[in-house]
């Protein structure tokens, strides 16, 4: 069965035309709704990245529902986005907490979230894990965390004493150590219901965490995820060229195709240590698509186009966005090289 024919493929396309795409504009301005979530948990795609047996699916698969997600409504793609990697790290463990969840995660009975992104800050450490007797208590200040009001539990992460990553779930609401922030005001995607999250000794037992192993060894995996382009950044560029008359998007398209399919390649039949470059390079040209498709329809919309409820200017935002998500100090350096070598080659061209 190709990802197209895949039964998850048509009920994504489905959420996408009959409720993503026609409310993105008020969404955006508004927040994604509850309702959108259950939708999304009723539609079974929040098990894309578990194992086969509680619904997982072929890595096709999920980068296809990903690209039409994220094509229809990007805030509410990026809500439920968090969510796919507590599963997959459920998936892998062996841990009581992974009996508890990794059941009702998948069955779309619960949506996780996820507050690691500022282990990348290291050695810098917002949030400390403190071994206790019979758990351990987190301090410190979580810098982001998606989805607050909408999400069931959280994927939380600390380092340890030992320069340990050590991970656990808790539930995703104010507790007496645990408060919110009021949701940020962003250039885009504040339909997300991104938070910041003071903690002051939230306490967790020894039975939540999921996973404690060196930084480095974490750090090291993290930076194979984030070589490779992610299929969001196609979904925002698909939607981007549909507002084109089909000659004027018939150029970007055919180099969309051309990117995407080396990406994807790459990714299918390559192990993910192998061939960094090419995908660091992959991924900088699918930045360089999406910035050119989404540049295109704010021309052709014209004035219209700067009207908080265009649709281009929302993609063009998103496309901004997206540039920065799941960003490492080696990602963000070889995109900033590329686009020192554009401007380079553009100052070359004008010399000639």
């Amino acid at each position: 069965m190709t990802s197209t024919c895949h039964p998850l493929v048509a009920r994504a396309h489905r959420l996408a035309d009959d409720l993503l795409a026609p409310d993105a504009e008020r969404v955006d301005q508004e927040g994604v709704p509850v309702g959108h979530i259950d939708a999304v948990k009723r539609s079974g795609l929040l098990a894309v990245s578990a194992p086969e047996e509680y619904g997982g699916v072929p890595a096709a698969v999920a980068r296809e529902t990903a690209e039409i997600l994220a094509g229809a409504c990007c805030s509410t793609w990026f809500v439920q986005t968090q969510h796919h990697t507590p599963v997959a790290m459920l998936a892998k463990s062996d841990t009581p907490v992974r009996e508890r969840l990794l059941g009702p995660l998948t069955r779309g009975e619960l949506l996780s979230g996820v507050a690691y992104a500022h282990l990348r800050a290291h050695p810098r450490i917002p949030v400390r894990a403190v071994r206790t007797r019979d758990g351990w208590r987190f301090e410190g200040t979580v810098p982001w965390f998606t989805g607050w009001g909408l999400n069931d539990v959280m994927l939380l992460a600390g380092v340890t004493e030992s320069d340990e990553a050590l991970f656990a779930f808790t539930e995703a609401r104010e507790q007496p150590a645990l408060r919110a922030s009021p949701p940020m005001r962003l250039a885009a995607l504040t339909a997300s219901r991104t938070v910041s999250l003071d903690l002051d000794g939230l306490w967790l037992p020894e039975e939540a965490v999921v996973l404690r192993l060196s930084y480095e060894e974490w750090a090291a995996a993290d930076r194979l995820k984030t070589v490779n382009a992610s299929p969001a950044v196609f979904g925002i560029a698909e939607a981007a060229l549909a507002l084109l008359d089909d000659a004027t998007a018939g150029p970007f398209r055919a180099r969309l195709t051309a990117v995407r399919d080396q990406a994807y390649a790459l990714a299918d039949h390559y192990a993910p240590h192998e061939r960094l470059e090419d995908r660091l390079a992959l991924r900088t040209q699918s930045y360089a698509v999406l910035q050119a498709a989404t540049t295109a329809a704010v021309v052709a919309g014209g004035g219209r186009a700067m009207s908080l409820t265009g649709k281009p200017q929302r993609l063009a935002r998103e496309a901004l966005f997206l540039m920065v998500q799941g960003q490492t100090k080696e990602s963000r350096g070889a995109h900033l090289r590329a686009l020192g070598g554009g401007l380079a080659q553009l100052g070359h061209s004008r010399g000639a």
